[in-house]
């Protein structure tokens, strides 16, 4: 006869392991919890990096109020937490977390690791876990306010949960969706997302907005069919707000963001609602995009029915339900009028197939004033100029190789010193043949798609692509200096250069663009030197280098850059030569930073063996090139880390902006089709334009359709 088995008490450990594979199923429920305490700790910045899908490494890293060092002991001790004190506190909970179990179960499978500093405290302090528990004393260390959070091998010691999981991408997949979750809802908050060493993969900016967040991370194809959605009942203290998307736009696989009192959970009921709604607009098996955020009285909702807190309960459901059907349904009733169609305009295989949107509901009627140009060859602003021939280029040839040479200005070689003119002219780097650069093909291809293709906003926090793994950068300053550009980003300009449609170059500085029914007269040397100042912060460390064919003697450019600025020369400085060796001193001390983390490569004889590569295919006017770096000298706060790489990224910035000065028609031509179809793809790509921008006549709004046809038909 079987004995019955002896119940026995369970080891602590095991208590706490089994209750950690409740709480963290995956990487991404570790990350939703560290999101869900750094918002209750008012970060306005959240910044997080994953290394294989977060099972290897996974950090996040905040500006809130930090962690008091005296609490650091218990930190990750279960049921220790700063937002509950009574069970009845429960019931009118108003923060994510509330149990203190997160960082005590992921310190039971991981190794954890917690550096925090408030902002009373005079330096930061770094602790390490396991099992809950300290792994040594706590130390002082030098830190940012806020806290940084390191977990690295998940599931080291659940090797069954380890293997259970699926390939780090598809980790990583979660991970995206739940940091998208939280930034669109938190628009206020920045959010970056990332592989380690690698690019950004989402990246919104401070004091955002919903829409906007939604284009950043799910793309304009949703972004421009939402539409707003709100609600008020008194009666079952219901406040709604959210963004759904019209009957335009349909997906196999749809998405809903459900927030309940800010919380992201999941409702099996509210989806099938909402989706019995659009069944009625949209075509069998399609969803839409919908974002809901409820806020419901705390003492009608049950926050604690989940061990991730994946879902709740709340009072009165089928009456709310109900009430959010009503709304949606009504908001797309509203717009039906503006479905629009897609149909194939010719047979698969035919030659030149376009896509042909056509309005098909009765009074969708586009009126002329408001019809905007997206097909750049149907007539653009060249036809009406003449043709101008080309003319005799100059061609050097130096051991069969082809160069071009650049010509420096006239004012410069005048002062040259003997011997200097010979090193400058022989010096010339390589650019790109004219058949490689300027297509002789079927260039409609090309020119449509740099006028019409949208950019994702997204894409315009990324820069370009590397072959090669790029080089992370920690510095706190290049941080602070980038978050400076996105907090004085002005979005409404963002918006028109995201999606401009290049018109024409009027000189080598200024260019016609428009965007929608508008048309807008842009400084081009302006925008050239904001893009290449950002291009120099986000490419930190990861520039390209422009080789030079023959090193150039930096004494010799030194006396050109001196030189040319005769009548600011001061006698009291003495002999130029001798400032100018000086000078040289200076750079020849800061080589090896300079070309770490500026790609500017200055040999110890005093040579200047490269210059940075800021924009493929774009090369900057050499004749400026020793004023440029007179005022490394002069202009450039080497004492102060932010400052120097501040003013040195704008001096830089002011070089390559400059056009070529030479009126010679050939160089006119060149200027302009590198400002065409270099400079201004790139401003649509990642250019963050200042708020500075809207007052300074750096954009000009110059004409109207809209006001045009007002003007006409007075006529």
């Amino acid at each position: 006869m079987n004995e019955p088995g002896v119940i026995r008490k369970l080891d602590e450990n095991v208590v706490n392991r089994i209750a950690a594979g409740e709480i963290v199923q995956r990487p991404a429920n570790a990350l939703k919890e560290l999101i869900e305490n750094s918002l209750d700790a008012h970060a306005t910045n959240i910044m997080i990096t994953v290394k294989a899908g977060g099972l290897k490494y996974l950090q996040i890293q905040d500006n809130g109020t930090g962690i008091r060092s005296d609490s650091l002991d218990i930190v990750c001790e279960r049921f220790t937490t700063s937002k509950l004190r009574e069970y009845e506190d429960l019931q009118a909970i108003n923060t994510y977390g509330f149990r203190g179990e997160a960082l005590a179960s992921i310190s039971h499978i991981a190794h954890l690791t917690i550096l925090t500093k408030t902002q009373h405290d005079k330096c930061a302090y770094k602790a390490s876990y396991e099992n809950g528990k300290l792994k040594g004393p706590v130390k002082a260390c030098a830190g940012n306010n806020g806290t940084q959070i390191t977990v690295e091998d998940l599931f080291f010691n659940v090797i069954a949960r380890k293997k259970a999981l699926r390939s780090p991408n598809e980790e990583y997949t979660h991970i995206m969706e739940v940091v998208g979750g939280y930034a669109i809802h938190n628009s206020h908050v920045g959010f970056h997302l990332k592989k380690f060493g690698e690019n950004t993969d989402i990246k919104t900016p401070i004091k955002s907005s919903v829409v906007e967040n939604v284009r950043i991370i799910h793309g304009n194809s949703i972004a421009r069919e939402l539409l707003e959605i709100e609600l008020t009942d008194p009666t079952l203290k219901l406040s709604l707000h959210g963004y759904v998307t019209n009957v335009n736009y349909s997906h196999k696989k749809g998405t809903m963001l459900l927030f309940i009192n800010h919380r992201l959970v999941d409702s099996l009921s509210i989806r099938k609602a909402v989706d019995s709604v659009y069944a009625t607009y949209l075509p069998k098996n399609a969803h839409s995009f919908v974002y809901l955020s409820l806020e419901l009285d705390p003492r009608n909702v049950d926050v604690n029915v989940h061990p991730t807190k994946h879902e709740v309960q709340f009072l009165y459901e089928e009456q709310i339900i109900d009430r959010i059907k009503t709304v949606i349904e009504n908001k797309l009733l509203s717009c039906n009028s503006s479905r629009v169609m897609y149909t194939q305009a010719r047979l698969p295989g035919a030659t030149m197939v376009e896509e042909i949107v056509k309005k098909t509901t009765e009074g969708a009627k586009v009126y002329a004033k408001d019809l905007v140009r997206v097909d750049s060859d149907t007539q653009k602003i060249d036809k009406f100029f003449r043709t101008v021939s080309k003319s005799e280029t100059t061609i050097e040839q130096a051991t069969d190789t082809h160069k071009e040479t650049i010509k420096i200005d006239q004012d410069i070689q005048d002062t040259v010193l003997e011997g200097a003119e010979d090193d400058l002219n022989n010096s010339l780097f390589l650019e790109p043949s004219e058949s490689k650069s300027k297509p002789e093909g079927n260039v409609k291809t090309a020119v449509v798609d740099s006028n019409i293709t949208y950019i994702d906003p997204k894409e315009s926090f990324k820069t370009r692509t590397f072959q090669y793994e790029r080089v992370e950068t920690k510095l706190t300053s290049v941080k602070q200096l980038r978050l400076d550009v996105e907090n004085n980003c002005n979005m409404n300009l963002r918006e028109i250069l995201a999606n401009l449609i290049f018109i024409a170059c009027i000189d080598s500085q200024r260019s016609l663009i428009q965007h929608s029914t508008k048309l807008y007269l842009c400084d081009t040397t302006r925008l050239t030197e904001e893009l290449f100042y950002e291009t120099i912060l986000y490419d930190f460390q990861n520039l390209g280098l422009i080789k030079l064919s023959d090193p150039l003697p930096l004494v010799e450019l030194f006396v050109l850059g001196l030189s040319s600025q005769e009548s600011q020369w001061d006698p009291e400085l003495g002999d130029k030569r001798d400032m100018a060796k000086q000078m040289v001193e200076l750079l020849v001390s800061k080589c090896s930073m300079l070309f770490e983390y500026f790609s500017l490569q200055i040999n110890n004889q005093g040579e200047l063996l490269a210059l940075p590569l800021l924009l493929d295919g774009h090369t900057p006017f050499m004749g400026a090139l020793p004023t440029y770096l007179v005022r490394l000298v002069t202009e450039v706060n080497w004492k102060s880390e932010k400052e120097c790489f501040d003013t040195f990224s704008r001096q830089t910035a002011i070089f390559y902006s400059q056009p070529n000065p030479d009126t010679n028609e050939e160089a006119l031509k060149s200027e302009m089709w590198k400002q065409e179809h270099i400079v201004f793809p790139a401003i649509r790509r990642n250019f963050l334009p200042p708020t500075s921008f809207t007052g300074n006549g750096a954009i000009l709004q110059i004409a109207s359709l809209c006001d045009l046809y007002k003007v006409f038909e007075r006529c």
